[in-house]
């Protein structure tokens, strides 16, 4: 009789220990983590539905791999929950993307099995065949292991990579984790057998041998490898892409069946040169409802496990809400808009335009280049297109704005969604440059909402304008202010003064408008809703000068090139002096937390605004004090 006892989690500190275990003992592991899962992101919120699908493949990953010399990098990294459990951050888990606590990305400071910092799509493959090539050339045995799901796959820079791995030398392993089966077929008895065999040593020794012996006879060998690639594509369809960048394919195998998983790891593990294992993974595996819809539990707030997450009571909508509604509004106006998104429908509000108006909506994958590219040739031939767009993941489209948008004056209208500071998401989501990457661009007229109705009315002025345009908005909710449905716009570069006041102005830009009106009531200060970040309204910001001893801008976003050194530089250009003194996002990057705890620690509320005006007015009254 057998007097095998199956392992607890709490007996994991890190994957030293996973390796010592028997293999049966895998799957009992699996079934705890997976629950552990479930129950601490119910508890925190995060990305759920996908790392219930990853929990197989992390645990045989670092049984296989001797991680952390052996290099794991996950792409996207919101799957990787299971992988940060295995690696000694089980408690952690519990102030997950709190402020000071676990990111809930990959992070190369918060561990040494975190390998490379993966938060944006489509990186994995090109930092995998990076550190491979590094062992390479210094003849380490280490591998560099890619993990990337098919959402990922569709971005450029990963087919880049695959490109150029076959002539680095390097020894890399890719595993495609495919949870929507959108490249396989349904994986069966027969796949699993031929996976076994493609990344066996037997079959692979024949294939270097024979291509050593046929070598001598080109034809013949170019024959061999063409049938060889027949065989493949006619067993698995996408065998021919890989293998055409030089990748031995194998697969596609069942990514919930460790027996599989750690036999075809192994085996892979051992082979030379850019190999390609296609996994396939249910998201939300384990838990039924995730399963059944695994968007909705794709990235979730604290629920009830027993109860699933319950439908949400009517409240006030976001800005996100705003522009859905707003573009839906203005299709049924104009045959010409064309609504465009990077694999962001759900997170940038198009879901409702995506169903009524099917034939004008356009999700490209993870390519934010292409979609610039693509919005500017609908443009060339008279169309409207409207891109929704994360801040964070506009700047991977920098040049296709300038090049191919701004420089060709066409009118494409950016709606820029999580512009500013975005909470638990942290420093690799937040929109805190966008101000300062678009405001150099020529022909560029760039809108910065403070509250709901005035998104509705800056995205209607953008759509009418006959050159291209940025409506930046923040994540969540804004002050609660009514929204006019018309679709009314606003005089191009006209900012509106909210409060006046004496001595000190406040030159409030989009989100910081709230804060500024509070700081300036006890002030007794000028605050002015700027709406406008380029063109600026000059005439009166001029007149504020001339008027107040102190002028202030506050934004949320980098201080270093925003909207407060445009002021400046009106200013300096009028010949105006004045004392400044521009408030806005530090020169550090801000990590994860309540977006209030975020805007106190930068001193944006309405305390840190006043507190630091009043400092800066009693430097001028003692200028020498100030300097001791």
């Amino acid at each position: 009789m057998s007097n095998f006892t199956p392992p607890t989690l709490d007996q994991i500190h890190s994957p030293a220990d996973l390796r010592c275990l028997e293999r049966r003992a895998l799957p009992y592991l699996a079934t705890e983590l997976r629950q552990f899962i479930l129950h601490s992101v119910a508890r925190t919120g995060g990305h759920l539905s996908s790392n219930l699908g990853t929990v197989e493949l992390a645990l045989a990953l670092h049984y296989v791999f001797d991680t952390p010399r052996d290099r794991l990098v996950w792409d996207v990294g919101h799957q990787t929950y299971a992988h940060k459990i295995l690696t000694g951050r089980r408690a952690g888990m519990a102030h997950l993307r709190m402020k000071d606590g676990l990111s809930g990305f990959p992070k190369r400071s918060e561990s040494e099995y975190d390998a490379f910092g993966t938060a944006h799509s489509s990186t994995s493959i090109s930092a995998a065949l990076g550190m491979a090539t590094a062992f390479h050339r210094a003849g380490k045995r280490e591998r560099a292991i890619a993990v990337i799901g098919d959402g990922a796959l569709t971005g450029g820079m990963a087919f880049e990579a695959m490109n150029n791995a076959k002539n680095t030398g390097a020894n890399l392993v890719v595993v495609l984790n495919d949870n929507d089966m959108s490249i396989s077929p349904p994986v069966g008895a027969l796949q699993h057998h031929l996976a076994r065999i493609l990344s066996g040593h037997l079959y692979n020794s024949m294939r270097r041998g024979s291509e050593k012996v046929l070598g001598v006879a080109p034809p013949i060998l170019e024959f061999a490898k063409r049938w060889e690639e027949h065989m493949k594509g006619m067993m698995t369809p996408p065998a021919t892409l890989f293998e055409e960048f030089g990748f031995n394919y194998i697969g596609p195998i069942d990514g919930h069946d460790l027996d599989i998983l750690v036999s075809t790891l192994t085996n892979v593990r051992k082979l030379e040169g850019p190999q390609f294992l296609h996994v396939v993974t249910r998201k939300g595996k384990g838990y039924p409802p995730a399963e059944e819809d695994p968007i909705r539990y794709h990235g979730v707030t604290p629920f009830d496990p027993d109860q699933g997450i319950q439908p949400k009571v009517s409240s006030a909508p976001s800005y996100t809400d705003i522009f859905g509604q707003w573009l839906c509004d203005m299709a049924a106006t104009d045959a010409r808009l064309i609504g465009i998104t990077p694999a962001m429908c759900e997170g940038s509000g198009l879901t409702h335009f995506a169903q009524q108006y099917p034939e004008r909506y356009f999700d490209v994958g993870i390519a934010e280049q292409h979609a610039l590219t693509f919005a500017a040739g609908l443009a060339c031939e008279g169309m409207k297109p409207v891109i929704a767009i994360y801040s964070t993941f506009l700047q991977r489209a920098y040049d296709q704005l300038i090049h191919d948008i701004a420089l060709q004056n066409l009118p494409v209208v950016l709606a820029i969604d999580r512009a500013g500071l975005v909470g638990a998401d942290g420093a690799t989501h937040a929109g805190q440059f966008d101000l300062t990457y678009l405001r150099p661009l020529p022909n560029l007229t760039i809108m910065a909402p403070s509250d709901e109705n005035e998104c509705r009315q800056m995205l209607s002025t953008a759509f009418a304008l006959e050159g291209p345009s940025a409506v930046r908005y923040p994540r969540g909710r804004g002050p609660g202010t009514p929204v006019d449905p018309s679709l009314s716009t606003l005089t191009i570069g006209k900012a509106e003064v909210r409060q006046r006041g004496k001595s000190v102005v406040l030159l409030a830009f989009g989100s910081m408008l709230a804060p500024a009106l509070e700081a300036g009531q006890r002030l007794q200060a000028t605050v002015v809703n700027m709406r406008f970040v380029k063109p600026l309204d000059e005439a009166l910001i001029l007149e504020m000068a001339l008027t107040h001893d102190l002028v202030v801008t506050v934004e949320e976003n980098a201080l270093m090139g925003g909207a407060g050194s445009a002021v400046g530089e009106c200013l300096a250009h009028h010949q105006i002096s004045v004392p400044l003194l521009h408030l806005g996002l530090p020169d550090h990057f801000i990590d994860q937390g309540e977006v209030c705890q975020l805007w106190q620690d930068c001193g944006l509320d309405a305390p840190g605004l006043e507190r630091q005006i009043r400092a800066r007015l009693q430097s001028l009254t003692h200028p020498n004090r100030a300097l001791g």
